[in-house]
């Protein structure tokens, strides 16, 4: 089957969507909207009337900008598409899609009256166990002091929900000092979010046991998530910590400053299910120890269902 993906420029949605399209098409077509399609963009005026690509067999999406192009996408099609979201579909899109998948956090029981709309844990992405098993003792040799223990710090930015401030930075740093200082190799990694204050600190942190990837040359997030035997991932990000998780290895998340928001709200309902509802996080309060999950490959549980569903349809 031909999959395309349509996602906005944002890198999780990107992953979520390529996540769950590579256990289907090997070798995706990927389309990055920049911007929403306005209503009147049809007919002569519609950007997707005639197809570059062959036409995609499934349309798999993320983000608020995707639906009006995907179904602009499928209006140009010979033969529907079967169509795909990863997120709660605005209203007037909501029953066009043949499946969305909506997270347990954002799942209400109006959703569940939605017979097209399914659960998932979390959000779906590329990391899988075999592929960090696979890449780890390479990421190891290369990035672990002594071979010893190691411990991947995940960073992200203030987003409306979580703020780095000062006090933030401070615990932070604190917090990355006393793991080196317990005989842990400490990799941390920020994102494209991460404010240059964030780093700026970070860079500060002069021990042998810390390694801080300064942003030149290529990202090492892969190696670290591979090298590491534990996680702390700050809360600001759903896909980070999902990523992690799929390591099997312990994650512990990191708290920020709160801002009093409805995106806090849904932020902290994702860390209270995970934590307490599924049990697969651990809160930090300065420890690091193991503890047993089983975390599943949701990327792989979508696709079946996308393909059952297709097969269903015939």
């Amino acid at each position: 089957m031909r999959v395309w993906t349509v996602s906005e420029v944002k890198a999780g949605t990107l992953t979520q969507c390529l996540g769950v399209a590579r256990h289907i098409d090997s070798e995706p077509h990927t389309m990055i909207v920049q911007k929403s399609l306005r209503r009147w963009r049809t007919g002569l005026l519609a950007p997707h009337r005639k197809l570059e690509q062959p036409e995609p067999d499934v349309i798999i999406s993320c983000g608020r900008m995707a639906p009006r192009h995907v179904f602009a996408i499928a209006a140009a099609c010979k033969k529907p598409p079967f169509t795909v979201h990863l997120q709660t579909p605005q209203p007037e899109f909501a029953r066009r899609y043949n499946l969305a998948f909506i997270s347990r956090h954002d799942w209400t029981e109006e959703k569940s009256r939605t017979p097209t709309f399914r659960q998932m844990v979390g959000v779906p992405h590329q990391i899988t166990k075999p592929l960090l098993q696979k890449t780890r003792p390479a990421a190891r040799a290369r990035w672990v002091k002594d071979q010893g223990r190691a411990i991947a710090v995940l960073i992200g930015g203030s987003n409306g929900a979580y703020e780095y401030d000062r006090e933030t930075i401070t615990r932070l740093v604190h917090a990355i000092r006393q793991l080196a200082a317990e005989g842990w190799t400490v990799l941390v990694s920020t994102s494209r979010r991460s404010e240059p204050t964030i780093l700026h600190h970070l860079l500060e942190l002069k021990d042998d046991r810390i390694v801080i990837w300064d942003r030149s040359g290529e990202n090492p997030y892969r190696d670290f998530l591979a090298a590491a035997d534990a996680f702390l991932v700050a809360k600001d990000s759903i896909t980070m910590n999902c990523e992690a998780l799929a390591s099997g290895r312990p994650v512990f998340s990191f708290d920020l400053t709160r801002i009093q928001s409805d995106k806090l709200q849904k932020f902290e309902r994702f860390h209270d299910d995970m934590m307490n509802g599924l049990g697969l996080t651990r809160p930090f309060e300065g420890k690091i120890y193991e503890y047993p999950f089983e975390y599943p490959n949701e990327s792989l549980r979508i696709a079946k269902i996308v393909k059952e569903e297709i097969q269903q349809a015939r």
